[in-house]
């Protein structure tokens, strides 16, 4: 009897906990159930979290942007997360800072050109005990456009349409005319296509995405970037470089109107052969066309003209600046160093620097110290100008290179900054890339070195953060004086020596 009674018991003990695990099993899962979004707000300390989605998938407003900041999300049962994904893209999180009610994520960086679109605009939330998906417009941010690359493209040629954030694009128009057939870059930056016949040149272009719809202007309006010479002599070629250089209607250089002259077919330059020097006065270049005016801030021909701001013509009197030591020559009229794109009579000097081993230099000092009432010991610009932005002034020179150039930096420093601030001239650097190429002129040509090229020295002199203002540079009074090194900055020998000569250095308003 007391054996049946045992067994009895037994079996209800067995009975009820089998009963309680179900029950504890089961409120469990009723505690802990699917994941429920009810909102996402902005994380921002209160009051200002903003609120940013209710789950409504007709409202129309978009959330743009935002990769890397951090967005709340609002519901029931989202610890434990196992994923959770903006418009199809993981989101990086910590599952020990969730609570049961509210999660803090960062947005995640979206390629909006390579998602999935069909999870457009929503938040994927996956937990060990469900999932759920919710409502959310995030989006890219907001169009726009900045430049066609040709105006002036031909039927068949390919034009491209530069911006920022073309992506998911809906419609496209050139000119009025829809374009059906069209390419985007993964970075949203371009959209290329090809010119319909006939050409379009006039009108709005017109591009229409996801977020909204943004518009540009299609018109040529001139710009000129370079001079190739700004002191030519008599039948020197001369190139006037910038863009949609086409439909000119008129030339004037310095004080010389130019009638015979050619366009590049894409306006990036127009040619034509210098007057003679002396038969017209120093001033900017000035180019007309159907679209616009554009012009130079600075003035060419100045070797005729003693003007503030030029440092060394090396002609005998108060601009000659050079010192008589270190390692350039004075020499004049050298055929070696004139050539088609300019000649040079005048006086000037030469470095004829052989190959340098690793960490030599030679040295050229240059400057002029005569104080006279035009030039007060090398005035680079008016005291009044020191407070202008520094990118507005530039360092400008002749220079040609008669043989080819392979390595070796031309710097430039300035008495009173020193080695702080020191620019760079490597016109053998091919940019972009770590290749380099020999570099040689046919002539004499002009360079411009913008004053914020004058950089501080992290590994290298120059190779740093642009001097900050113009005073740093040339001192509180505009008058300094300054040098050039051929430096070899390696450790192996340079490819190739310099054979270059330099005339008219002066400092010009650039903007």
């Amino acid at each position: 009897m007391k054996k049946i009674l045992n067994k009895h018991i037994h079996f209800l003990l067995i009975c009820c906990l089998t009963a309680i695990c179900i029950l504890f099993a089961s409120c469990k899962s009723e505690d802990m159930g699917s994941p429920v979004i009810t909102s996402v707000r902005m994380y921002n300390a209160s009051p200002n979290d903003t609120l940013m989605s209710v789950g409504d998938p007709t409202d129309p407003t978009i959330w743009s942007g935002g990769t890397g900041k951090y967005v709340a999300i609002i519901g029931q049962n989202l610890k434990n997360a196992v994923s959770i994904k903006f418009d199809g893209v993981d989101a990086t999180f910590n599952n020990a800072l969730f609570g049961p009610n509210s999660v803090v994520v960062p947005i995640p960086n979206i390629v909006f050109s390579a998602i999935d679109t069909t999870k457009l605009y929503t938040i994927e939330y996956v937990t060990t005990t469900g999932s759920t998906t919710f409502s959310f417009k995030l989006g890219p941010p907001a169009p726009k456009i900045s430049a066609i690359s040709d105006v002036f493209a031909n039927p068949g040629d390919s034009v491209y349409v530069y911006g920022t954030n073309l992506v998911l694009v809906q419609n496209f128009s050139y000119g009025g005319t829809a374009i059906t057939s069209y390419t985007t870059n993964a970075y949203g930056t371009a959209i290329g296509f090809v010119m319909p016949n006939p050409a379009l040149m006039s009108g709005l272009v017109s591009v229409t995405t996801k977020t909204s719809t943004a518009t540009f202007k299609i018109a040529a309006i001139p710009t000129i970037t370079a001079i190739s010479n700004g002191n030519a002599n008599v039948g020197d070629s001369v190139y006037v470089y910038g863009t949609y250089l086409k439909t000119i209607q008129s030339v004037s250089f310095g004080g010389a109107t130019i009638t015979d002259f050619t366009e590049d077919p894409h306006g990036y330059y127009v040619k034509f052969l210098a007057p003679a020097s002396n038969s017209y006065s120093s001033g900017p270049v000035t180019i007309v066309t159907g679209f616009g005016t554009a012009a130079t801030a600075y003035k060419i021909n100045t070797q005729n003209d003693k003007w503030l701001g030029l440092l060394a013509n090396f002609e005998w009197g108060d601009y000659f600046g050079y010192a008589w030591w270190g390692d350039i020559k004075l020499a004049s009229n050298m055929a070696d160093f004139n050539g088609l794109m300019g000649t040079n009579s005048s006086q000037y000097v030469y470095f004829n620097s052989p190959v340098l081993d690793g960490g030599k230099s030679v040295y050229a000092p240059l400057g002029n110290a005569n104080d006279t009432p035009i030039n007060k010991k090398n005035t680079w610009m008016p005291v009044e100008n020191l407070t202008d932005t520094v990118s507005h002034w530039a360092l400008q020179f002749e220079i040609s290179v008669a043989h080819p150039w392979n390595g070796g930096t031309l710097y430039i420093r300035t008495e009173f900054a020193g080695d702080t601030y020191v620019a760079r001239y490597e016109p053998w650097k091919i940019p972009g890339s770590n290749k380099t190429h020999a570099f040689i002129t046919k002539g004499w040509q002009t360079v411009t070195i913008p004053l914020s090229e004058f950089r501080s020295k992290v590994k290298e002199l120059g190779d740093g953060e642009s001097v900050p203002s113009l005073n740093l540079l040339i001192g509180p009074t505009g008058e300094n004086s300054y040098n050039m090194t051929l430096k070899n900055f390696g450790t192996s020998s340079t490819a190739t020596g310099l054979y270059a000569a330099i005339d008219n250095i002066r400092c010009v308003k650039i903007k």
